[in-house]
């Protein structure tokens, strides 16, 4: 089967082996040049991209379901980013508002706070990335409540600076070699009743018990925890979407201690899940949150937002020279714009139209434990069988493979769980031709 047949008019047929000539030399070019930390599943050599769909230097084009890891919110060059970015870059390019003023900066954030769950008033700072948002979340953490300790989630990703990977417990990988982290971190279970065994509400009872009872009881005093941060629907740990008593106890468990709750909203923030933010699906409000990635439609910026109340530092305790740069915060605010106006109702009916399609799965293919998601946030958990639920992390790796000779860029997430997280612009026909490749390439390791 090619791939024209696959995904009908969506896609043209590969137009070489993959890789091709070009891209073959370019990643041996690579791995002489580049740090060999980065993790490359496939060999996609990128070239060119629009909307959903990705270009190589040879000349395949691949319908795009990884989105960049989850930032192209808009697609690939959206023309009405794409002209932002122009415009911005013509008028000014960098100022560095640490220490000067222009009004789009000023713009962005009245729109973050606008948008922000909860009716109260919001300040952000701006920085570069994710992990920048973390760190920036657990200094006004510190400063604003006087104590050093904070509770994360085992299977949780926040960043790779050391401050943001003492609160990442993804992978052992991404901790070995660099010695003693941030002390006065402490880890809970997030709930997974797929993997328990237990009922959504025992799973989400069991780890606010292990909180109380163990971390609070034994190691830590919970008058001594400046935050608790949590991914509302978890990334990398297998795009685990928690059962929805799970939030609300958290936000009532923090509250009554003083305790800031942060939210993670790299990943799952920006119309991801069909609506502005995951914990919205809760009806939680947080004290602070953190976003990035989708914020800008691939340019490089994150943003803090948190309680008026709570962002009073001092000037000079917190700054970046390039976070909030004039570029990507036009970017941001073309992103915004195209968000509100469809792209996010969008991201709702597309996800639950791919999750309907998907879910007899698990009844018909012995290597699928579950499909979970919100939105364009999909997980599809790969086991070796279905009645030992045991992980299947190499056959994961392989359906990736299959599925980008095939024309389909995907990824994985967690140890055995394949990602579908494709820009918010998609339309049914490329949902369906995405869904018929990992279709087919399930019956083939079948």
């Amino acid at each position: 089967m090619t791939a024209t047949e696959l995904v009908r008019r969506d896609l043209p047929e590969l137009i070489t082996e993959l890789p091709g000539p070009r891209a073959k030399a370019i990643v041996q070019r690579d791995t002489q040049a580049l740090s060999p930390s980065y993790t490359r599943p496939y060999p996609l050599v990128a070239e060119t991209g629009r909307g959903a769909t990705v270009t190589d230097v040879d000349g395949n084009r691949f319908l795009d379901f990884s989105a960049g890891i989850a930032v192209t919110a808009t697609g690939h060059c959206h023309p009405k980013v794409v002209r932002a970015i122009q415009d911005q870059a013509g008028r000014l390019i960098h100022m560095s508002g640490t220490d000067f003023y222009y009004e789009s900066m000023v713009q962005l954030a009245e729109k973050l706070g606008r948008i922000a769950p909860g009716d109260v008033p919001r300040r952000v700072y701006f920085g570069n990335s994710g992990t920048e948002a973390t760190e920036a979340s657990m200094k006004l953490a510190r400063y604003t409540t006087g104590r050093d300790k904070f509770i994360a989630f085992l299977g949780s990703f926040h960043g790779r600076t050391m401050g943001s990977l003492s609160l990442t417990a993804s992978r052992s990988v991404q901790r070995k070699g660099f010695g003693t982290l941030l002390a006065g971190v402490f880890h809970a279970p997030y709930p997974n009743p797929y993997r328990t065994g237990q009922t959504p509400e025992e799973a989400a009872a069991a780890s606010l018990r292990f909180i109380e009872d163990t971390l609070f009881r034994h190691l830590v005093s919970p008058d001594e925890v400046a935050g608790l941060i949590v991914e509302p629907v978890q990334g990398e740990g297998g795009y685990l979407v928690p059962p929805p008593t799970f939030l609300p106890a958290l936000r009532e468990l923090t509250a009554r201690h003083g305790i800031l709750l942060i939210v993670d909203e790299v990943q799952s923030g920006m119309g991801r899940t069909g609506r502005w933010w995951a914990c919205e699906h809760f009806d939680v409000v947080p004290d602070i949150i953190n976003s990035a990635k989708g914020i800008a439609s691939g340019l490089p910026l994150s943003a803090t937002i948190a309680r008026a109340d709570l962002m009073t530092w001092k000037p000079g305790a917190h700054a970046s020279t390039f976070g909030g740069n004039p570029v990507a915060i036009a970017a941001s605010l073309a992103t915004i714009d195209l968000l509100e106006h469809g792209l996010i109702d969008n991201a709702r009916q597309i996800g639950t139209y791919m999750l309907d399609r998907m879910s007899s799965w698990p009844e018909r293919f012995r290597h699928v434990g579950q499909v979970r998601g919100l939105g364009l946030m999909i997980g599809i958990e790969i086991v070796q069988d279905q009645s030992t639920r045991e992980r299947a992390p190499e056959l994961r790796d392989r359906l990736e493979t299959m599925a980008f000779h095939r024309g389909l860029l995907v990824l994985g997430a967690g140890p055995n769980t394949l990602r579908l997280s494709p820009p918010l612009v998609i339309t049914q026909d490329q949902a369906d031709a995405a869904v018929d490749i990992v279709e087919y390439c399930l019956e083939h390791v079948e």
